[in-house]
């Protein structure tokens, strides 16, 4: 799967609150999930039921999404494979761990640029409480969340 996505899109006021939305909603179904369910299940249960209970929700949800990576001129297919792509705006990246690790959120970030997508979810159902499992990953190359003009660095 190629990926290519317009920044123009995502960076307006109408495309970040779009986003804003369906982080809310991945989110809302995450604490239901993991209030009723608690820890302890495979990485792919939860994305099982994360995944089935958006989509009963109206939301479309692509799970186990394989993309491809460019370098240079080398192309390699499948470089990775992100586990849920929502409404082809958001990847959320599920763990089931006791304790994060700081490599997580470098590989949701790495997702998001090699796709250039601006914002992405990393949810650990492995930890005690949901709000502690839970982080936003955005891309401080995109003009995510910016007001003004945007800086180059």
């Amino acid at each position: 799967m190629g990926f290519t996505r317009s920044t123009e899109d995502v960076g307006s006021d109408s495309g970040q609150q779009g986003i804003e939305q369906l982080i809310s909603h991945v989110i809302d179904h995450g604490f239901r999930l993991h209030s009723t369910i608690g820890p302890g299940l495979l990485e792919s249960a939860y994305e099982d039921f994360l995944a089935g209970s958006l989509r009963e929700a109206g939301i479309a949800v692509e799970q186990q999404v394989s993309v491809h990576a460019r370098y240079g001129n080398i192309l390699v297919e499948n470089a990775f494979r992100i586990d849920l792509l929502v409404e082809r705006q958001l990847v959320v990246e599920i763990k089931s761990l006791e304790r994060l690790a700081p490599v997580h959120g470098k590989q949701v970030l790495t997702y998001l640029r090699l796709m250039n997508l601006p914002v992405g979810l990393l949810i650990n159902f492995g930890a005690p409480l949901f709000k502690e499992g839970v982080r936003r990953i955005i891309d401080s190359r995109s003009n995510y969340g910016r007001s003004g003009p945007t800086q180059i660095s």
